[in-house]
């Protein structure tokens, strides 16, 4: 199939999948259930710093010139993010000394991302699949913190990190546009991008079935 034809295809695909993160119930385990703004945007802290230290590795070690690039333009945005929620928490009266986003353990999504050797398969399960799900939880945060009333946080998501978010997922289309020769590269995308929404899938049912439902914000 044709490089442009098949990232049509991918697209529709992509959003098919994406359909099941069903709006308003973006699910998130450490939340425990609970829809408190601080909580959730320490969850969004973790988030952004473990899409930062993916972006760091594999700028670190992906051979493509192209692609370093385009990695560590998502590690200068996603540490950019962090220090703006960051901000925003301490606007919000919390005390974030001693807080470590890492701990007590990485995400199995960012295992998985971490463990990736192909650049293929990086561009494709991070920026591109990853980046789309980021836009959707973002999106459902964004109506959280509307109903809430606290338009603040709501403004900084809509008028910065969805922006960013927005322009990651594009970026990833554009590399793999760059990247896809074959059909065996198409199945090895096409993987990539199952693998990543099956794990975000999956770390949604386990959310529903030991704590219970959040609108959390993605990366």
């Amino acid at each position: 199939m044709e490089t442009q034809a098949f990232m049509t295809g991918l697209k529709k695909d992509l959003e098919g999948l994406l359909a099941k993160l069903k709006p308003n119930e973006t699910l998130v385990e450490e939340s425990r259930g609970k829809l408190e703004i601080p909580l959730l945007l320490k969850i969004a802290l973790k988030n952004e710093m473990e899409a930062t230290l993916v972006g760091a590795r594999w700028a670190d070690n992906t051979p493509e010139v192209f692609c370093k690039l385009a990695f560590a333009r998502q590690v200068g945005d996603e540490s950019k993010h962090y220090r703006l929620i960051e901000a925003r928490l301490k606007e919000l009266g919390e005390n974030l000394e001693g807080f470590d986003p890492l701990q007590p353990n990485l995400s199995p999504l960012t295992d998985y991302l971490l463990n990736l050797t192909t650049t293929l398969e990086k561009a494709a399960a991070g920026p591109f699949a990853r980046e789309a799900i980021a836009v959707v939880k973002n999106n459902q945060f964004i109506s959280l913190l509307k109903e809430k009333g606290d338009l603040a946080t709501a403004k900084l998501y809509e008028e910065t990190i969805q922006i960013d978010e927005a322009h990651h997922h594009q970026l990833g289309e554009n590399l793999l546009l760059r990247l896809v020769k074959t059909g065996e590269d198409q199945m090895r995308v096409t993987a990539a991008v199952e693998k990543t929404l099956g794990l975000a899938e999956e770390l949604t049912r386990l959310a529903a079935e030991k704590k219970g439902l959040v609108r959390a914000p993605g990366c």
